[in-house]
């Protein structure tokens, strides 16, 4: 099959590869038929290096239909349209019961000292073959996989897998109906300001510098700020009653403008060998925080900073005595992908009120993935959200 496979820095490739087999009676095999390009593909491609080998299968967003099933798979058939969830989960464990399936003690990566197993993604989430393919193992055949109705187009379901539960977890956390402040108008942050308002949050306010993810949310009616703004605090907190939104939603992480040495620092890291680098980015801080600084500059006292952008750094300086004099409530983590399922599938009606069906700013076919993982990185072309047709 063709797969979208790992060879360096920058460097994707479409390979062929040995199809997947079925290894566990409780095993589906899906043909993909849409899978995402996601902003944490990015750091793969920028930074992650170290944790992953040449010649993996990437990607973590894919819907498919059912080809073969394992000899113990009843809640899914052959021909039943489905959508694989980022993080592998049994549905059972002490944590999967608890709504927590990021967290599942039967996948959990013990051995890297990471929560539950992930598609697509590095040493560190158990190094799973990922979704950017013709064909996907997916395990928990009875449990894992999201069964969809057959009909409407892809891009109608496909984001259950990852960005919607992602935003729906970040508006979730950060518990707000008064005043959410979103930075990062990517894919996540986008979506974010959807779920606010279609749950009611008075005021949503987006940040970001492109323009035209800047243009999309205010087309959707969020007020929207340049985070270049040389009075973006002060203007925040005039539309915010003087005191900072009661919550702000960190939908950056490592990507983040505006940090110049630790933009150096995660260049740097990349030239070393994976010996070196794979210790030193456990152990030192070479995350960007610039989008997490702003938002406890802003957040208003006693108010909450829900974290959904990924970060990578295990030793970066948090100004603790900020967050503690200011009362702050941090909640962040992989999302729970099936913890959101039954809330959120009810949404995706022909009604669309999230606006999943134009969500997508490119579908392009699988061979092209090289030059979709390039025009996302570079934020051309007005790329925000690439699906991939394999």
């Amino acid at each position: 099959m063709k797969a979208v496979t790992w060879h360096g820095k920058r460097d994707v490739r479409v390979d062929t590869v040995p199809d997947p087999i079925l290894k566990e009676p409780t095993d589906v095999i899906v043909r993909i038929t849409s899978t995402g390009l996601c902003g944490s593909d990015l750091h793969l491609y920028e930074v992650m290096g170290p944790f992953i080998d040449e010649g993996d299968i990437l990607g973590h967003e894919p819907m498919g239909v059912v080809e073969e099933v394992g000899a113990e798979v009843t809640a899914v058939a052959p021909g039943d349209r489905v959508v694989v969830p980022f993080n592998i989960s049994c549905g059972s464990c002490f944590m999967c019961d608890r709504g927590l399936q990021s967290q599942c003690e039967t996948t959990q990566v013990r051995e890297q000292g990471s929560g539950a197993a992930l598609f697509g993604y590095t040493k560190l989430y158990g190094q799973v073959p990922g979704g950017q393919a013709e064909y996907l193992r997916v395990p928990f055949g009875n449990t894992l996989p999201i069964k969809v109705p057959d009909g409407p187009p892809d891009d109608r379901f496909v984001y259950l897998s990852d960005v919607l539960p992602t935003a729906w977890q970040a508006v979730e956390y950060a518990g707000t109906r008064d005043s959410l402040v979103v930075l990062g108008l990517g894919p996540i942050g986008d979506m974010a300001t959807r779920i606010a308002q279609h749950r009611g949050v008075e005021t949503v306010i987006g940040v970001d510098l492109v323009p035209e993810r800047m243009a999309r949310a205010r087309g959707h009616g969020v007020t929207v700020l340049n985070v270049r703004d040389n009075h973006l605090v002060d203007h925040i907190r005039e539309l915010t009653g003087g005191r900072g939104p009661e919550a702000v939603i960190d939908a950056v992480g490592m990507e983040a403008h505006g940090a110049p040495v630790a933009k150096l620092a995660h260049q740097a890291v990349g030239l070393l060998p994976d010996a070196i680098a794979a210790p030193f980015m456990r152990t030192a801080g070479v995350d960007r925080l610039h989008a997490l600084r702003l938002a406890i500059d802003i957040v208003r006292r006693g108010g909450t900073i829900s974290v959904s952008g990924v970060y990578g750094g295990m030793a970066d300086p948090m100004p603790m005595l900020t967050l503690f004099d200011k009362q702050v409530q941090l909640r962040m983590g992989q999302a729970n992908v099936w913890r959101w399922v039954p809330e959120i599938l009810p949404l995706l009606t022909d009604d669309d009120p999230l606006g999943v069906d134009s969500f997508a700013t490119h579908h392009l076919p699988l061979d092209q993935a090289p030059h979709a993982y390039e025009i996302f990185q570079r934020k051309q072309d007005s790329a925000v959200k690439v699906l991939l047709r394999p």
